[in-house]
């Protein structure tokens, strides 16, 4: 099926239309915050489900419970999300917990009045390319890849879901109040997990001792976490998800786009990449 049968724009971005439907979106839009409110933003593919895990943890001590009884988009929901509407999320106790996928300047309104703390997850673009291509070539409700060469000038080009890699990390990049935002990277997560998970703790004010940080970054480590069938996506239906063409948690590694990409196409790609950051500041572990 085309963009145009499955895909919404919404502000500029495509959003696949039976996941983000328009009353979830403006259910998004019309959302109230709480200052203690948590939100990870991500752009797809970059760790998501990685820190749906880890914030969970670090807030309830270290409880496995938090992250075995919920499948992770009920613990963390995605705000923008269709079933999103149906958790009752206004009755949740604080503090509470949320995912989206969406810039900066496409956040809601209250996001701007209450100013609450945003953990932002950043990944090596080529690497999200990678998880992106085999991740749209086992779903129902995203556009079929295609050949690889013309999905990466998709992805360059900002025609995937959630728009274009570079508006998105730089709109959080260039966000105000960023004293509210912790950024970090997945590459950073993969080189020391425990200080990573320490770091996150300290960002969110909970204090934990060193043995709950270890147990915590022991068990979100990508191979324990892949075990949980509440965060793998085990339980959701192969029609959705074929997990036989391509397992949801992969990998979980840095720097498999050198397994994917040809040569030329990564030439064109960093090419891209140094043209549209030129401008951008901020030190990534990957340049």
């Amino acid at each position: 099926m085309t963009e145009a049968e499955l895909y919404t724009v919404y502000k500029g971005v495509y959003v696949p239309s039976s996941v983000y439907p328009p009353h979830s979106l403006k259910y998004y839009e019309e959302f109230s915050f709480r200052p203690d409110d948590i939100i990870i933003a991500t752009y797809p593919k970059s760790g998501t489900t990685w820190m749906q895990e880890i914030v969970p943890l670090i807030m309830n001590g270290g409880d496995p419970a938090s992250v075995e009884t919920l499948p992770n988009w009920e613990r963390v929901p995605w705000l923008e999300a269709c079933n999103s509407c149906s958790l009752n999320l206004e009755q949740r106790p604080s503090p509470r917990m949320f995912a989206t996928h969406f810039q900066y300047n496409l956040m809601p309104s209250s996001f701007f009045e209450i100013k609450p703390k945003v953990i932002y997850v950043m990944r090596n673009p080529k690497d999200v390319f990678t998880s992106s291509f085999h991740y749209y070539g086992m779903t129902s409700f995203l556009v079929h890849p295609g050949p690889q060469s013309e999905f990466l000038h998709k992805f360059l080009d900002g025609k995937v879901m959630f728009g274009s890699w570079f508006d998105h990390i730089k709109s959080w990049l260039n966000a105000e109040d960023k004293e509210h935002i912790m950024y970090i990277s997945y590459e950073e997560m993969i080189m020391d997990l425990k200080d990573s998970v320490a770091r996150i703790a300290q960002f969110l004010e909970k204090s934990l001792d060193a043995e709950v940080i270890e147990k915590i970054a022991d068990r979100c480590l990508f191979k324990n976490m892949k075990q949980n069938k509440m965060s793998n996506y085990s339980t959701v239906s192969h029609e959705l998800m074929d997990q036989t063409k391509s397992e949801f948690l992969r990998k979980g590694i840095a720097g498999d786009w050198t397994n994917q990409l040809t040569e030329a196409e990564a030439e064109y790609f960093d090419a891209v990449y140094k043209d549209k950051m030129k401008d951008v500041k901020y030190k990534f572990v990957w340049d």
